[in-house]
């Protein structure tokens, strides 16, 4: 058996045949897209992290400025919709197990980038504008100055690409340029000094610029 065959089967044909359809049926050209998908997937998930930890980190500081205690999901100054509590609960759960449990900031860094985007999102009975996001939620991103209905589906395409890196699913038809810009405008918003610096590390620009070819984009 080849070394390409080997990998064919160990990876499966089926997982592979999008990359190889996209690189004109040739099985070697399909593992190029395949790698470099990984490569970018792996750019992509570096500067993804930054902005993830930036955006929980800044309305953490928020919530627990409107509560006026760290641990904000113990106030009853904050209400949460049900989906939000259940992955509050399982946060704390995780955080209480360790030993030695840990502090708000555990529970912070355990929660998902799922909360997070939610805390912006637009509800029927759990509307958060009134409640968070005019108390306080906006002066998370104090260079924003749009609603919180334009924000979140921002940050919830963010939220959807990060689902796909962490599920190695392919990426390589998305606007992948247009998503790093998204990632760094939004950083701008929380603070613009942390965006370029994010922007000068990032190694995202440099392996879109080095793509092996280049599939009609479309967004995923």
């Amino acid at each position: 058996m080849s070394d390409l065959s080997a990998v064919e089967q160990a990876l499966s044909t089926s997982r592979l045949e999008p990359y190889i359809k996209a690189g004109g049926g040739g099985l070697s050209e399909g593992l190029k897209l395949y790698e470099w998908n990984l490569s970018v997937s792996a750019a992509f998930f570096e500067v993804l992290a930054h902005f993830e930890i930036g955006v929980r980190n800044a309305l953490h500081a928020q919530l627990a400025g409107l509560a006026g205690r760290q641990d904000w999901w113990a106030s009853r100054r904050i209400v949460l919709a049900p989906a939000a509590v259940d992955m509050l609960d399982k946060a704390v759960a995780e955080v209480t197990r360790r030993s030695p449990p840990g502090g708000p900031g555990h529970v912070v860094a355990a929660l998902p980038f799922g909360f997070w985007a939610g805390l912006v999102s637009s509800g029927h009975r759990y509307n958060y504008e009134m409640t968070l996001w005019r108390p306080g939620l906006h002066r998370a991103f104090p260079g924003y100055r749009g609603t919180r209905s334009e924000l979140h589906p921002r940050l919830n395409t963010l939220r959807l690409l990060r689902n796909r890196i962490a599920h190695h699913e392919p990426i390589y038809r998305r606007h992948l340029a247009a998503d790093h810009d998204t990632i760094l405008t939004l950083s701008s918003w929380i603070m613009p000094a942390f965006a370029r610096w994010m922007a000068s590390r990032s190694r995202v620009p440099g392996l879109l610029a080095s793509r092996p070819f280049s599939p009609e984009p479309r967004c995923e």
